[in-house]
């Protein structure tokens, strides 16, 4: 929509992201620059992150308080992902830096992503007061990977700071100000109101609620309100404190609600007199291409016997999309769904049937889904880091890899099934099977349960073991249901 002439640009406050290596203070500088861990809890016991948050300051010397909005996304996959559909998230980054670690693999990934896309930043060195703590030896890293700060013949600034003691945290924000008034931020109160969708989620109780970072123009409850997939009219806007408000200015964040379907991450939006037409929605759903039936289907993929099927669960958009692209990156992992959400039984039975794990971002596994899983032999990896959840994918990768297969058996047909005992016939396809034989059922590739060998008959004959390309009956105790074309696998050193 073509932007409405107006003499009357007023200022706008400048909108932060907070990018860097994974423990290296992220979190903990937000939480100070805040005074408190803003997390709004809802009614029902149902806690949401609106994603961004917005502080006062007074600019040193100055006097009179400003704001300022912090996003507190994911990682740089996310910001990443934001950008790279032509998005203007944020004007200025801040890139968080260990003092007493210096520049790591996600610091360097983060330096690039801020030198590809093109937006201004400042270096936090945080930490200081770590007894360790070496300024110029992580400046000097810095400039090594190309970050010219000031004093060392660039343009960048820098300061360090210390979450534990608030040392440099006011002058740090003093220099985002500073930046933001260099870069000379203005909105044009004429315009329809436009900004980012920074994070989407469905609630149970109140349907979908989208988080968002207005840029330009006024928000207003009653407004009608579209992105290139979905739109809607606004029932109710909130500020990120969670409290109803009827009107927005930039560059704050709020919680819609409204929308009639998920709006992805990182696409713009547009609201008041939105000419729907104009902005040609194309109508899409929040699941992936790999369990939406309405697509057609994926061709059969030749499972590798070392790699792992994944189905990812995380408690918004922005955050799935982070979890999903960072996993894509680990060799020998396929995707198979996707979802926002705790993980319920829904999904650990799809884990069983398709013979996959489990991969949940901030989320909870909920309802009788734990104990179904433990039950079934589901791995479910977990956390609120997502490179913790990377950790463990690649520590079992590494499991599967190490272990020798001594013995094969390929499931043929299953007789009775009684408790965990199963009956059933197979043939060994490789090595041999003996009585008492600790196995791993794989499925499609997968390993998906362990089944204990009681009993085995060649030719209706008891025996202790069977060898290669012979075919024998079985009795064996196991959680799972074993199924006709299952392998069962004896490991050995």
């Amino acid at each position: 929509m073509p932007e409405t002439p107006s003499k009357n640009l007023i200022p706008r406050p400048p909108i932060v992201v907070v990018m860097g290596h994974v423990d290296h203070g992220k979190t903990s500088l937000l939480d100070y620059i805040r005074k408190t861990n803003v997390v709004s809890k809802e009614a029902g016991g149902i806690t949401q992150s609106i994603g961004a948050y917005e502080i006062n300051h007074a600019l040193t010397g100055a006097g009179h308080v400003r704001k300022i909005t912090f996003i507190d996304t994911p990682g740089h996959e996310a910001f990443k992902a934001m950008r790279s559909r032509g998005a203007t998230v944020a004007d200025i980054a801040i890139l968080v830096v260990a003092g007493d670690e210096g520049v790591k693999p996600q610091t360097i990934e983060a330096i690039n992503t801020l030198k590809e896309v093109g937006t201004p930043y400042i270096v936090a060195i945080t930490k200081i007061d770590r007894p360790n703590a070496n300024i110029e030896k992580v400046k000097s890293e810095l400039l090594s990977n190309g970050v010219l700060l000031e004093g060392l013949g660039g343009d960048v600034s820098w300061q360090g700071v210390s979450a534990v003691t608030g040392e440099g945290v006011g002058e740090l924000i003093d220099l985002i100000l500073l930046l933001g008034d260099v870069l000379d931020l203005k909105y044009n109160p004429d315009s329809v109101a436009e900004g980012v969708v920074i994070e989407a989620t469905k609630d149970s109780r109140r349907g979908v609620v989208a988080s968002l970072v207005l840029r330009n123009g006024a928000l207003r409850t009653g407004e009608y309100i579209a992105t290139e997939s979905t739109y809607g009219k606004i029932k109710l806007l909130e500020d990120f404190k969670g409290e109803r408000i009827s009107e927005l200015y930039p560059s704050a964040p709020a919680r819609v609600i409204g929308f009639e379907d998920l709006p992805a991450v990182g696409e713009k939006f547009q609201a008041g007199d939105v000419d729907l037409a104009e902005i040609k929605l194309v109508p899409i759903g929040n699941v992936s291409i790999e369990t939406d039936k309405t697509k057609a289907p994926l061709p059969e993929i030749q499972e590798d016997k070392e790699s792992i099927k994944i189905i990812t669960k995380a408690d918004t958009s922005g955050s799935l999309e982070a979890l999903n692209h960072v996993i894509r990156e680990i060799e020998k992992v396929r995707i198979i769904g996707s979802g926002v959400g705790d993980i319920t039984d829904g999904d650990v039975d799809q884990a069983i049937s398709m013979g996959s794990a489990i991969a949940g971002f901030r989320v909870k596994t909920v309802g009788s889904a734990a104990s179904r899983a433990e039950t079934r032999h589901i791995i479910i990896f977990s956390s609120n880091i997502i490179y913790r959840i990377v950790e463990e994918i690649e520590k079992h990768l590494k499991q599967i890899k190490g272990e020798t297969v001594v013995g094969e058996l390929e499931v043929l047909k299953v007789f009775s099934t009684e408790g965990k005992r199963v009956v059933f016939g197979g043939k060994v396809v490789s090595g041999s099977i003996k009585i008492g034989s600790e196995t791993k059922i794989e499925r499609r590739g997968t390993i998906i349960s362990s089944a204990r060998i009681i009993n085995m008959q060649e030719n209706r004959k008891d025996v202790v073991e069977v060898a290669e390309g012979k075919e024998c009956g079985l009795l064996a105790e196991t959680d799972a249901k074993i199924l006709p074309g299952d392998r069962l696998k004896v490991f050995g050193e």
